[in-house]
């Protein structure tokens, strides 16, 4: 589960609509996508770049006030949709006393934009993105270094999950959660087996046409092009960025009718489309909350899909810095990470997860664990050199599909 990281800069759109207030209840979330405009390279922001920006997790300004005095009254956390129990968040407030804000973004591109321009006073303490977008993060000043100190359940989590090339001392990031890319369709309406992304794609193009759903993301969006095509779904290659645009605009968009990266909330559990692109967390969710679970199939990509790491982190200029570390090991409680994994429906990385589902009944695990044969198929993704064009294909292919 680790890559070599190259140094290179992070691409991130150059437009996002203001700060949402998300509403989060059991298996449905409340959220309004951002207006995402064109990309901008994103340049080291944090003056001459030495604040913070190696990986030594030596401790910033934030970190040095981190040393264990009373919390905040409050913390505010920019994460993905519908990604911690509201259980855990009650518990963590009458347990420790902060309140928690949640606000939802649909991608990393996202997430960086409004941390770019806000420039240190986003506002959030806590951030959660994935993995390879770490070390541009601490190269340009987005992140407040981690006081492992303060986080003592760090000892409860799997070493093998710790340690990763973005982060190797974890002075930056601790894992979240990890998961994996595939879909659903209605079997009473799709009554062929799908088996692979060949086969979502003919779909899509056929009976599924104008029914279909894709995750609002960009690499997701190009990753089922490769994916299908035996190309690599980090590649750099010009032809093949093209060709990858070229398809997905002149031959998948027009049957696509929206991009939701969270159709567990409602599309899956309403069934308002009958092929979805989806997280496989978030694919357990909406057939858990369906009136009507037999009818929905869950397909793993093949013969090739992602695998990828959501992190905890801490934000530049987090102004409850405190309250930020502690929810941060609450949460790393066992206690708390079999009622995370029910709830989110993905592996925390936590020591022994897997055992503890098992035992405590949880159901659909096979849409929670994978066995080494299936994770031998999952490709984790890189920022690189063909992260401005993979953007820019995602944004002409949803204007293509009129979304």
């Amino acid at each position: 589960m680790s890559r070599t990281q190259r140094p290179v800069r992070i691409l991130a759109p150059a437009a996002v609509a203001p700060r949402i207030a998300a509403e989060f209840t059991r298996r449905r979330f409340l959220t309004t996508a951002a207006a995402l405009g064109g990309v901008g390279l994103l340049t080291a922001c944090g003056g001459d770049g030495s604040s913070n920006g190696g990986s030594t997790g030596a401790a910033g300004p934030a970190t040095a006030r981190a040393t264990g005095g009373d919390l905040e009254s409050a913390v505010s956390i920019y994460t993905w949709g519908d990604y911690d129990s509201p259980d855990v968040l009650e518990s963590f407030t009458s347990e420790l006393g902060p309140t928690v804000q949640l606000d939802a973004f649909n991608s990393n591109e996202e997430m960086i934009a409004k941390l770019v321009a806000a420039r240190g006073t986003s506002g959030y303490d806590i951030v959660v993105p994935t993995g390879q977008f770490i070390p541009q993060m601490i190269e340009n000043d987005l992140l407040e270094p981690i006081n492992k100190d303060l986080i003592p359940n760090l000892s409860h989590m799997d070493e093998q999950f710790l340690g990763l090339d973005w982060d190797p001392e974890n002075n930056w990031s601790i894992c979240k959660a990890w998961g994996t890319t595939g879909f659903v369709y209605d079997n009473t309406v799709i009554t062929r087996e799908l088996k692979d992304w060949n086969d979502f794609i003919d779909c899509a193009q056929n009976e599924a046409s104008g029914k279909t759903s894709l995750l609002d993301d960009p690499a997701e969006l190009t990753g089922i092009y490769f994916w299908a095509n035996g190309i690599d779904w980090t590649t750099e290659d010009p032809d093949q960025l093209q060709a990858a645009e070229d398809f997905l605009i002149t031959e998948l968009a027009p049957h696509i009718t929206a991009f939701d990266s969270y159709p567990g909330g409602a599309a899956i559990p309403q069934a308002s489309h009958v092929l979805m692109q989806v997280w496989n967390g978030d694919a357990r969710l909406g057939i858990m909350e369906s009136p009507d679970p037999e009818r929905w199939t869950w397909v793993l990509g093949a013969p090739a899909t992602e695998l990828w790491m959501d992190n905890w982190c801490i934000a530049k200029g987090a102004p409850n810095i405190e309250a930020a570390h502690a929810f941060i090991n609450y949460v790393l409680a066992p206690e708390q990470v079999i009622e995370q994994t029910d709830y989110i429906g993905y592996h925390t990385g936590a020591k022994d997860v897997e055992t503890m589902a098992e035992e405590a009944g949880l159901e659909m695990l096979d849409l929670i664990f994978f066995t080494p044969e299936q994770i031998e198929t999952m490709q984790e993704g890189a920022v690189n050199s063909a992260q401005q064009r993979i953007v820019d294909i995602w944004n002409k292919t949803k204007a293509a599909a009129g979304a």
